[in-house]
């Protein structure tokens, strides 16, 4: 039998910083990465400290809708 929804969902994680400094930021970009999550065990937005590339450095990225 298939189950109506799936369990484990693609996510993107978008840097909190770049887009908080969006106007000012000489780079044009904003990191993203896309991971998978467990829709049972993590019901809230999942926040990762990840390697944000326009930053050069470590920061918070949070989950986003696609």
């Amino acid at each position: 039998m298939a189950k109506g929804k799936d369990v484990r969902v693609t996510v993107m994680l978008e840097c909190t910083s770049c887009v908080q400094n969006r106007v000012t930021k000489e780079s044009t970009g904003i990191s993203r990465y896309i991971t998978q999550k467990n829709r049972h065990n993590t019901t809230s937005r999942l926040e990762l400290r990840k390697f944000c590339r326009f930053c050069y450095k470590h920061t918070i990225h949070g989950e986003i809708k696609k």
